[in-house]
């Protein structure tokens, strides 16, 4: 998976297309990702003893890594590619400018 906590990314598909956020989580197993404020969904805490209070929290879940596509600063939503560097090290590289993300 190309995509890190703190990468900024526009979704492509689903009930939020269009929104742009931040990574808050990446889940490589399950091919999915945490992104902040999309994809809510009400859930119901219990209180646990006495200083937290139950009720009715919204959770941000987890949505389909291919249903995102990263934000490139300079040209907008991009694929991600490989590049090396002058020290010979992998980065990633914009698809479609070829500068860093």
């Amino acid at each position: 998976m190309k995509l890190r906590k703190g990468d900024t990314v526009v979704v492509i598909a689903g009930k939020d297309k269009g929104r742009q956020s931040r990574v808050a989580a990446v889940m490589p197993k399950t091919g999915k990702i945490i992104v902040e404020g999309v994809a809510t969904a009400k859930r119901h805490s219990k209180p646990r003893g006495r200083t937290m209070q139950g009720g009715i929290v919204d959770k941000d879940m987890p949505i389909d890594a291919s249903n995102v596509m990263i934000v490139c600063p300079s040209c907008g939503a991009t694929r991600i590619s490989a590049g090396l560097d002058a020290d010979g090290h992998k980065r990633r590289v914009c698809a479609k400018c070829g500068g860093d993300l």
